[in-house]
């Protein structure tokens, strides 16, 4: 069974859900990204959602857009960010650490090797934001024979047809974009999601988590009322900025201590 597999499956036996932030590998700096890593995981990160630099991330708004901008702008490349997989991995053999990122870095390195490197370093899952489900089978079927899951996204456009088409591909875990656009943006209509979510779950048994637009414990709460785990990007990198470098993981620490709080707190009853 694999690590995304294995998570949520204890998670789902413990009645509670998965907290997953995403950070961009490299911001704000190579040296802080593991550390950062490693205090959210203390803090109740139940999986790592590790962005790949590219210099047109086009679902991503203007915060994720600059923290992309500043770790190009300092050299990391996707080998770089494999490193921190690998370096993380040093001391944690146990957190399901997803990529995300973009098909050219993919193809420039060659989807094999990519692939390769990221079964060598211990990467678990892969999102690759311009991969259309309709033209991704061989990828995902080589993924999965590396033991790595292929994870796609859906959003409140998605069609039956495009629902349909991510399900048949998908392991690991879905991704709901709870918002139309870009990372960061809008509003977050909590009873839309719900709806959304569960029409998701009648079509697959895989977890559906939840991404863009939550920012504090109270949303993720509503938001984990209806989905198995709550992504959050924005918010950690504004954190990750908000401070000298090497105050990063703390910063990261202490924010995630108080949504995965906010995620097991008990019902309070009507």
């Amino acid at each position: 069974m694999s690590r995304i597999a294995s998570a949520f499956q204890r998670l789902a036996a413990d009645g509670r859900k998965a907290l997953i932030p995403y950070i961009t590998g490299g911001f704000p700096a190579r040296e802080s990204t593991v550390p950062v890593m490693h205090a959210m995981v203390a803090a109740g990160a139940d999986a790592i959602e590790l962005g790949v630099p590219f210099s047109d991330p086009m679902a991503d708004g203007p915060v994720i857009q600059h923290a992309n901008e500043h770790a190009l702008a300092r050299k990391i490349s996707t080998r770089d960010v494999l490193a921190m997989v690998r370096e993380f991995r040093e001391t944690n053999t146990s957190t399901p650490v997803v990529l995300m990122g973009y098909a050219n870095p993919v193809e420039r390195m060659g989807v094999d090797a990519f692939l390769q490197a990221c079964r060598d370093v211990g990467v678990d899952g892969l999102i690759i934001v311009d991969y259309p489900p309709e033209e991704s089978e061989a990828f995902a079927a080589a993924a999965r024979t590396r033991g790595i899951d292929p994870i796609f996204l859906l959003a409140p456009t998605s069609s039956d047809e495009r629902i349909s088409q991510v399900l048949a591909l998908a392991s690991g875990y879905v991704y709901y974009v709870s918002l139309k656009g870009i990372t960061g943006a809008g509003h977050l209509d909590t009873s839309e999601v719900a709806q959304r979510v569960a029409k998701i779950k009648q079509g697959t048994a895989l977890p559906v988590g939840v991404g863009f637009g939550i920012r504090d414990g109270a949303t993720a709460r509503a938001i984990a009322a209806n989905a198995d785990a709550v992504i959050i990007g924005s918010r950690m990198i504004q954190l990750l900025e908000d401070g000298p470098i090497d105050g990063a993981p703390a910063r990261a620490g202490d924010f995630l201590a108080s949504v995965r709080s906010a995620l097991d707190a008990p019902a309070v009853a009507a």
